[in-house]
């Protein structure tokens, strides 16, 4: 008979500060009384986790994990928040969804039953308890507490306002995939006053319709050494691979062996190869996680064939620090407007083409924005008696965006899906512009060319802005 096969039992990346001592022999005794025993990549995690320094706090300020899908990743916060009852902590476990946090509430409740510890429904004063428990059951407000040493842990679904006002030791942050920058913003600070805090961040790598950005960023800049007091630890694939791969399998899922196998494996749905790779192989995708403008969104307003346009053109240019980019919108025959990107190129190549381009497209109005190199633009055209020119403001860059906003939700605008405006529409991010709430457009990548976006949205902006020329007509 062949021997098990497990699967890989380390991380396949990680960032552990080294360390000589820990609490997470504490924390595995504990769980052992439970009658249950963790797996071997379990109680390493669990080791790291809680590595403690000569004076006894945490070496890991934060710590962030990520394991694909049914793996037993919740385990290792039910560890963990088991240890922080008995030693008295205060705990508090949020998640994206309700059901979730619900259910890691009853997970941890049923290991102190199994270690023959009792549930008080009411406490009397008169009354002393020996290996008892409070349970408090709303669902989204559950709240475990131990009597004997005052230890708690709060179960919370995530908002933008969770936690503010309360006080805690550990901050756990279940589907950390869904983790949003205004969630940290109140959540980050109710550890703060602990003596030895510590905030522990576990998921699985985003998906296509994940809202979260903060977990990826913990990742990205762990893994590249850009932070202090921080550990990482992952089960992935680097690169998009072959939903096939039974090795792969065994290598991104260390539960393999264990509650997992492969027959259970190949029973999922791999149709869909990225999410596949995601959700099942640990593979961070960098694109379309979490654009302001989505794929749907983008597809949307995109039409398969050229439409009738007016005759009247318009354009917009965008200078960024290393490129030009030029775009041109116009009114179609149902009154949308239609957009498309004519050419990017770098600053250094100077702008010939871009006056060569408008002296044949002759638009009635020319958008410029960038500074410096916009009056220079102006200028070379002005010698080629190019009217038309418009060199806006912020405040009125900030319109342009907000009407290009509207206008995309609204379904009045169009585009011929051109390879490269679609690339870097569906994978930006808002910016502040300005100091009155307005936005623009970043990219997500360096690799992108967000100017391709802004030109054309200037260009939109001054089409829309456009009245229809009323022919004269005169009478005798």
């Amino acid at each position: 008979m062949a021997e098990p096969r497990f699967g890989r039992q380390t991380p396949t990346s990680s960032v552990v500060i080294p360390y000589e001592s820990t609490l997470g022999d504490r924390a595995i005794s504990l769980y052992e009384q439970t009658g249950r025993t963790p797996q071997e990549w379990q109680e390493a995690l669990v080791y790291d986790i809680r590595a403690t320094d000569t004076e006894g706090l945490f070496i890991h300020s934060k710590f962030g994990y990520e394991v694909p899908r049914r793996n037993g990743k919740g385990e290792i916060i039910t560890i963990i928040e088991l240890d922080d009852l008995f030693a008295g902590r205060r705990t508090l476990h949020t998640a994206h969804r309700t059901t979730t946090s619900s259910s890691a509430s009853l997970r941890l409740a049923t290991l102190l039953k199994d270690m023959g510890y009792q549930e008080i429904q009411r406490i009397s004063r008169d009354e002393t308890y020996d290996k008892a428990y409070t349970y408090s059951k709303q669902f989204g407000l559950e709240r475990i507490r131990l009597l004997d040493t005052g230890g708690s842990v709060d179960f919370r679904t995530r908002t933008s306002k969770g936690g503010l006002g309360e006080g805690f030791d550990t901050l756990i942050i279940d589907e950390a995939q869904e983790y949003t920058d205004d969630q940290q913003s109140s959540l980050q600070y109710v550890v703060t006053d602990s003596m030895n805090p510590q905030t522990i961040l576990c998921g699985t790598p985003p998906t296509m319709v994940s809202s979260g950005t903060i977990f990826q960023k913990l990742r990205e800049q762990c893994l590249a050494g850009q932070t202090e007091d921080t550990g990482w630890a992952e089960w992935s694939t680097e690169y998009l691979a072959d939903c096939n791969d039974v090795d792969l399998w065994y290598e991104c899922n260390p539960a393999m062996g264990y509650q997992l196998n492969e027959r259970k494996i190949r029973a999922e749905d791999k149709s869909d190869e990225l999410d596949f790779n995601i959700q099942r192989l640990g593979f961070w995708s960098k694109h379309n996680l979490k654009s302001d403008i989505t794929a749907t969104e983008w597809e949307n307003i995109r039409i398969k064939e050229i439409p009738k346009i007016s005759e009247r053109l318009f354009v917009g240019i965008k200078f960024s620090s290393t490129n030009a980019s030029l775009s041109v919108a116009t009114k179609t025959a149902d009154g949308k407007v239609f957009f498309e990107a004519i050419d990017c190129r770098p600053i250094r190549n100077g702008n010939y083409w871009m006056v060569d381009t408008l002296l044949k497209m002759k638009p009635e109005v020319i958008v410029i924005d960038g500074r410096g190199a916009q009056d220079i633009l102006k200028a070379e055209l002005e010698e080629q008696k190019v009217k038309g020119i418009l060199l806006p403001t912020v405040k009125e860059v900030v319109i342009a965006n907000a009407k290009f906003e509207q206008m995309l939700y609204a379904g009045e605008i169009c585009h011929n899906n051109q390879p490269s405006l679609t690339q870097v529409a569906t994978n930006c991010e808002k910016r502040a512009i300005g100091s009155g709430g307005g936005f623009g457009y970043k990219a997500q990548f360096e690799t992108m060319e967000i100017g391709l976006l802004e030109s054309a949205i200037l260009a939109i902006w001054q089409c829309s802005e456009s009245k229809e020329k009323k022919r004269q007509r005169i009478s005798y």
